[in-house]
């Protein structure tokens, strides 16, 4: 048959022909072209030698030796672990797979994992050893390793001087546990009242022990019952670590003072139903490079009194803080933290009839916390109010429940006890230097 004088079979010939020059076949997706490029965006910071991830994906092989265990996390959304839910706050240094880059994952994968071509692969990361951000300006250690004893929560207080000749302003902390398997967290306290070396003295061993806080004058925090008296709190402390917690550099301009006269005191949570290796856990210490305007002081949301009941798959306890007069601020950083029942965590700033988002975690994992610098300070005017609230599932149905069967559970500070805290890193509008 023929149309227009042109065959029919001409004519199909052609059509085909024209589709495919329109909409060519999608082009095979790479290791050496965009999953490496991925692996180095989204998973090496973790997934390196000697650091939290169990494997290293650091070159080709690693990946294809791993492929369909990538399929299936990311499938899964377990992987890479970034907890806050976009729109609830927006935050540097995301790890969240982009819709594109999962799709080029799961189409390498689905593809057989090819390599590419070589010439394509981007130049290795820098090596960084032990330390996420790189060497640190200064590290301090655990004058000698501590072995706590095994199948209890321990809290040991270690006193680190730092040797410096100057006061110096601290950008960032990395802390890297001596042995993963035991540490539950870390807590950096200052002392310039040489109170902790007489508490150290006074104990035989490394260190002593402190279980509700480092037994000296607690200052750095801007406290709930006492947040009017500025004046007493102009001191501080340097942060701290939980399982999952990544280095972060605090935005230039902002910066938390150490004292060339103050000792740090490293409060270690110990729990060791698993390892009875020793323990001798570092601290990294990042000084600030450029001039710090702003002190940055840590406001903590606490909700203490806990009593969450067995059988209850969404119990929620909830606080609220309202900022005093003459107290604006900014919210530079949020560490959220919580247990092993901990299911959802929230924190949000309400004026009025008016509430903004400041995190949201809706898929709690406590192998995977840490600090969240904003993207821009967020301010917070006196007269508003801080809202926390956290979500708990204390069943038999939750697998991370530490209790068979399940028990009422309080506040406290032992892995089967539980917390409702967020941290707050915040700047006083009225205060610079």
């Amino acid at each position: 048959m023929v149309r227009g004088g042109i065959p029919t079979d001409t004519m199909r010939s052609l059509l085909l022909l024209s589709l495919f020059t329109v909409a060519p076949l999608a082009a095979e997706v790479t290791y050496a072209k965009e999953v490496s490029r991925i692996m180095q965006a989204k998973c090496q910071q973790c997934h390196r030698p000697n650091d939290i991830a169990p494997f290293a994906l650091s070159t080709y092989e690693d990946a294809a030796a791993w492929a369909e265990d990538i399929k299936r996390v990311v499938n899964a959304g377990l992987m890479p672990p970034w907890k806050p839910v976009a729109g609830h706050g927006e935050f540097r240094d995301s790890f969240a797979l982009t819709e594109q880059e999962k799709i080029d994952l799961l189409a390498w994968v689905e593809g057989g994992a090819p390599l590419g071509d070589p010439a394509n692969l981007p130049e290795p990361l820098p090596a960084k050893g032990d330390w996420s951000l790189g060497e640190p300006d200064l590290t301090v250690q655990m004058g000698e390793p501590f072995t706590p004893p095994r199948g209890r929560d321990t809290y040991r207080c270690f006193v680190l001087p730092t040797g410096l000749e100057d006061d110096k302003y601290v950008s960032a902390i990395d802390i890297v546990p001596g042995n993963r398997a035991s540490v539950h967290h870390v807590i950096l306290y200052l002392d310039s009242t040489g109170k902790a070396e007489e508490l150290d003295a006074a104990e035989e061993g490394p260190g002593y022990n402190c279980l509700g806080g480092p037994g000296t004058p607690i200052v750095g925090n801007l406290s709930l019952s006492d947040l009017g008296n500025l004046a007493s709190n102009l001191a501080y402390t340097l942060g701290g670590w939980a399982p999952g917690t990544r280095a972060h550099l605090l935005p230039e301009g902002i910066g938390i003072p150490l004292s060339k006269k103050a000792r740090i005191i490293m409060q270690v949570h110990y729990y060791t139903n698993v390892s009875r290796d020793p323990d001798q856990t570092r601290v990294g210490i990042y000084f600030a490079k450029s001039r710090v305007r702003k002190p940055l002081f840590f406001l903590p949301l606490v909700q203490q009194r806990l009593s969450i009941p067995p059988d209850v798959p969404d119990h929620v306890a909830s606080m609220n803080l309202t900022i005093p007069f003459f107290l604006d601020n900014h919210v530079i950083n949020i560490f959220p933290h919580m247990h092993l029942l901990g299911q959802e965590i929230k924190v949000e700033v309400t004026r009025g009839s008016e509430a903004k988002p400041l995190i949201l975690i809706d898929k709690w994992d406590f192998n995977w916390q840490g600090p969240y610098t904003f993207t821009e300070a967020q301010g917070v005017s006196a007269g508003s109010t801080l809202r926390l609230s956290c979500k708990y599932d204390n069943t038999a149905g939750n697998p991370r429940n530490p209790s068979n069967p399940p028990k009422q559970v309080t506040w406290g500070e032992g892995t089967e006890d539980e917390m409702c805290v967020a941290f707050l890193g915040i700047t006083l509008d009225r205060f610079s230097f």
